[in-house]
């Protein structure tokens, strides 16, 4: 068996994700339904990271507080865990919401 081939059947370790992007965890955590407008929403700076302007591109860690401001509505939510995919039931344990 060649070398190639004993490397193709190894197992492939995967690991989690430490840091996700801004507009993707909004995405997968679902709070905002889709990545166009968690973008739009960065890119309009409706969204703050620790107190800072988020940009769509901007890493989140858990312990991260985002700040979400969509007309008189302002949450502050507390990222808890990044995940790249996450089932409809799971992804509300992603975030605590700090402030509403």
């Amino acid at each position: 068996m060649s070398r190639k081939a004993i490397e193709a059947k190894k197992p492939v370790e995967r690991v989690a994700p430490t840091s996700m992007r801004l507009d993707k965890f909004l995405k997968v955590s679902r709070i905002i339904k889709r990545r166009s407008v968690a973008n739009d929403a960065c890119s309009t700076g409706h969204i703050t990271i620790n107190g800072k302007e988020g940009k769509p591109g901007a890493d989140v860690r858990p312990g991260d507080i985002l700040g979400i401001r969509f007309g008189e509505s302002y949450n502050e939510y507390e990222i808890v865990s990044v995940s790249e995919h996450a089932q409809k039931q799971d992804a509300a344990e992603m975030y605590r919401l700090v402030k509403k």
